[in-house]
């Protein structure tokens, strides 16, 4: 069960733009919801855990309205409740962050299957439920903008990440889809692609003890002031990495399959970061 908390009352002001950003509780989440926050724009933050709240009461005092919603989006329940914030008698967001989801590392045969369904329940399900409900409203309009957070793991087999790699791959596809799908609407679509980001992703998806769990990572303010700006701009995606991530997920637009599945073994193995 989700739940709804206004962290500050609607200024009636029209001309402010409002944006939804999901798994806004921390990590590029929350630098996003920052990002906007500083370029004026008010907000409704969404995450499963309690943490949102806290997100938003900082966020409002940047001068924001701010709204906090707690919702889990890897069931229908909660996608709907999300939904039901931007019904038929309330304002549509200008901008949708689509940003929630989880990673799992590992052998897939050694995964537990039910945090393998709460992968896809979330960065696949999850993802494609609450952007068919929101993006009617943006194409009616005929003007919004959509932010999907991809990976340049999209571009590569994830060994020892095979699930995780592959939700993204979808994101990364189903972004420029409905790109595509949307050009004559006014309504643009941008895939954010972060590589390896100082967050708490490793740790819970198990790969401390990993070389891509251990390397160096960028900032994650930069990579949500990457993808905000591509946003604005109407870009088909950019590329958040640090420059020898960006070299790689360049090369692998080239690279064979089976040698980038080879060289993602070597970084996302357990074990391989003692290597």
């Amino acid at each position: 069960m989700g739940r709804r908390i206004e962290m500050a009352q609607d200024t009636g002001n029209a001309e402010r733009r409002l944006a939804l950003v999901t798994g806004a509780s921390s990590g590029i989440g929350r630098e996003l919801g920052t990002v906007f926050a500083r370029e004026g724009w008010d907000l409704v933050l969404v995450a499963e855990d309690p943490d949102i709240e806290r997100a938003a009461r900082e966020l409002s005092a940047l001068g924001t309205t701010c709204e906090a919603i707690v919702a889990d989006l890897a069931t229908r329940e909660g996608v709907e409740r999300v939904a039901a914030r931007f019904g038929a008698d309330r304002r549509a967001p200008d901008a949708v962050a689509l940003n929630a989801g989880v990673g799992l590392g590992g052998a897939f045969l050694d995964q537990d299957l039910d945090r393998v369904f709460a992968l896809i329940a979330l960065n696949v399900t999850g993802t494609v439920h609450l952007a068919h409900r929101l993006l009617p409203a943006l194409v009616e309009r005929g003007e919004g903008r959509v932010l999907f957070t991809s990976s340049i793991a999209a571009r590569m087999p994830g060994a020892f990440q095979a699930v995780y790699n592959a939700s993204k791959a979808f994101v990364q596809s189903f972004s420029e889809a409905l790109r595509n799908e949307l050009k004559d609407t006014g309504v643009t679509v941008t895939a954010l692609q972060p590589g390896a980001t100082e967050t708490e992703f490793f740790h819970r998806a198990g790969l401390d003890d990993t070389k891509v769990g251990q390397q160096d990572k960028a900032d994650p303010q930069d990579v949500a002031r990457r993808g905000y700006e591509a946003m604005l701009a109407g870009k088909d995606h950019v590329v958040a990495a640090t420059l020898k991530e960006r070299a790689m997920a360049a090369a692998a637009l080239v690279t064979p399959e089976p040698i980038k599945a080879e060289q993602h073994r070597k970084m996302a193995e357990p074990g391989s970061g003692s290597h």
